[in-house]
């Protein structure tokens, strides 16, 4: 069977899509992969633009078409270090005017431009796999053809227009390779998040209908699992998946890897703890801001007083408080809408308040606070409107409430650690479902807007969940490679400060051990000669290369000797 179908995934201010085709295929499997640009632009436009160009964070293009060209090149190079495929991956790239005014735009889309099922080598039957990942599983491009076709992996497109004033202001691409972008909109970065998308970060199924792709699960949806209904997406019916992709904080990705990831990589949540009256005593969730303090670094506790002012509507604090002296030293309550939520929180600080809660306009969940200002120096939040409606039921009686971080949830992660995906309600087409939820902490590469606080050459939790999907499936040993090959998990694991790696080789030859960190990033080879065939022990003493102690997190370490690559991960604790 055979099909195809363009992409068309906007990444409107700063998102990312998808895209859907089909089809069957043959196998073997890999190392680190090749990711290649194909450059689709005309003469003298896009990437192939002459206008002269200072270089700029490590980009040492001279003119404004080689500087998209090595930032390409350089996003590509990111995901190539941490995948393993012995198939080229060609991503189709070129810079167009989309659509942009002077307050929105889309930024680019980007996504795979074919799927694959029952191919010989496909961990799973009856499942799409991105074209990137099903090569990479066959070990063999299932769909071969000339560059520049839609023979190749991934289409990506992106706004030409944003070096113009006209769009999005005075903001333009920064394209240099350090993170430094300062007010303007860092390429690499976004590039790395619509990356993402066709190589695999995607749900196939139709998030309106809820039917599967031509009635498959896809290797990503397989994982999205529904706390309210308790079922994963392939158990479901059509009308259950629709439902599920506007089920907000409800939806989690189950994939084991992922889980573990998120366990270690997010940080705990805020909460909000009324401790009275008894009738609503509980834990709430919350939604953070993206201004003042965050709870975690100024926890505060007290009375909840509602915040009033003298024009309708009076709940709002949007105009002069009338009861500015009773907030003093007190937790201040006030409605969603009318003003920027950074006003309320200066209007509630002003008079006196420790700590601000915003009560939402609209059913649903409770949203983040968005804004930024320099002069907050109070904790605030946002709740639901329904627990924020028990809250005002209670307040004659005294509320008495903890702004504090918990114990045991993680921000973005539900009740059993599984990371959420974003389903608002309305859906959004293009954002829903194929990204992470906004309230994870710190913020992730695949959240369904760019954070300019993404580390530049980080992938998060993105590389976990490429983990679950298969990416490194069948990557240890190659096949034709004798059992006798083999890489342990370290012990101990987690460890600290020293850990063990073992390791078998069927025969003699030249072996390479090396660790790297959630970035790719070489952090200490450990092995780097011939060996003798047999067992082989190596300790690691949580040193780089330098002779540095490095920080707790996660890293991977990789064997590669004669046909055989194994990958496995271990985690510092201190």
């Amino acid at each position: 069977m055979t099909c195809t179908a363009s992409t068309n995934h906007a990444l409107r201010g700063a998102l990312g899509t998808l895209v859907v085709a089909a089809c069957l295929g043959a196998a073997t499997v890999a190392p680190a992969a090749t990711i290649t640009i194909v450059n689709a632009d005309g003469a003298g436009e896009g990437f192939n633009d002459p206008t002269p160009a200072t270089p700029v964070g490590g980009n040492t293009g001279t003119t404004v078409g080689q500087q998209r060209l090595i930032a390409f090149q350089f996003a590509a190079d990111v995901w190539g270090a941490l995948l393993p495929s012995a198939v080229e991956i060609k991503i189709t790239a070129s810079f167009d005017p989309l659509t942009c005014s002077s307050t929105s735009g889309v930024l680019g889309s980007a996504g795979a431009r074919q799927v694959f099922s029952d191919f010989a080598g496909a961990p799973q039957e009856d499942t799409w796999y991105s074209v990137a990942l099903a090569n990479k599983l066959a070990g063999v491009d299932l769909a071969p053809g000339p560059s520049n076709s839609t023979a190749d992996d991934i289409q990506a497109r992106f706004n030409v227009s944003l070096d113009d004033d006209t769009c999005l202001g005075t903001a333009s691409w920064y394209y240099g390779l350090d993170g430094n972008h300062g007010g303007d909109i860092d390429l690499v970065v976004v590039l790395l998040h619509e990356f993402g998308h066709g190589l695999g970060f995607q749900s196939f199924a139709n998030s309106s209908t809820g039917a599967l792709f031509n009635g498959e699960k896809d290797a990503y949806s397989q994982f999205l699992f529904d706390n309210t209904v308790g079922l994963h997406w392939p158990d479901m019916t059509n009308g259950q998946r629709a439902a599920s992709a506007i089920n907000p904080l409800n939806v989690a990705f189950s994939g084991p890897q992922a889980v573990a990831d998120a366990g270690l990589l997010l940080a705990n949540a805020s909460e909000l703890v009324v401790t009275a009256p008894a009738a609503i005593a509980g834990a709430y969730y919350v939604g953070d801001a993206s201004f003042g303090p965050s709870v975690e670094d100024s926890p505060v506790s007290g009375l909840v007083v509602q915040m009033q002012d003298g024009t309708a509507p009076t709940l709002d604090g949007c105009e002069t408080l009338v009861n500015g002296a009773a907030l003093a030293g007190n937790i201040a309550l006030v409605d969603r809408g009318t003003c920027a939520f950074a006003v309320k929180v200066q209007a509630a600080q002003d008079a006196g308040a420790i700590g601000v809660i915003v009560v939402n306009n609209v059913a649903g969940p409770a949203a983040s606070l968005g804004g930024s200002s320099a002069t907050i120096t109070i904790p605030s939040v946002m709740v639901s409107q329904a627990d924020g409606n028990l809250i005002k039921a209670q307040l004659a009686a005294g509320v008495q409430v903890s702004l504090q971080v918990s114990a045991t949830r993680r921000a973005g992660s539900d009740a059993f650690g599984r990371p959420l995906v974003y389903t608002p309600n309305p859906l959004q087409s293009g954002s829903s479902v194929s990204h992470f939820d906004t309230g994870a902490r710190p913020n992730l590469l695949m959240e369904p807007a760019i954070n300019g606080d993404l580390a530049h050459d980080g992938v998060d939790l993105t590389l976990a969940l490429f983990r679950d999907l298969g990416w490194f499936f069948g990557a240890s040993p190659v096949p034709g490679a004798s059992s006798r090959w083999a890489l342990r998990q370290n012990t101990p694991n987690p460890f600290n400060p020293s850990t063990e790696i073992s390791f078998t080789l069927a025969e003699a030859g030249r072996a390479e051990l090396q660790v790297f960190n959630l970035r790719g990033q070489n952090v200490r080879k450990l092995v780097a000669g011939s060996l003798e065939a047999g067992d082989h022990r190596v300790t690691w003493d949580g040193r780089d290369d330098s002779g540095a102690r490095v920080p707790s997190g996660v890293y991977f370490y990789k064997l590669t000797a004669g046909d055989f690559e194994g990958l496995q991960r271990m985690v510092l604790l201190k």
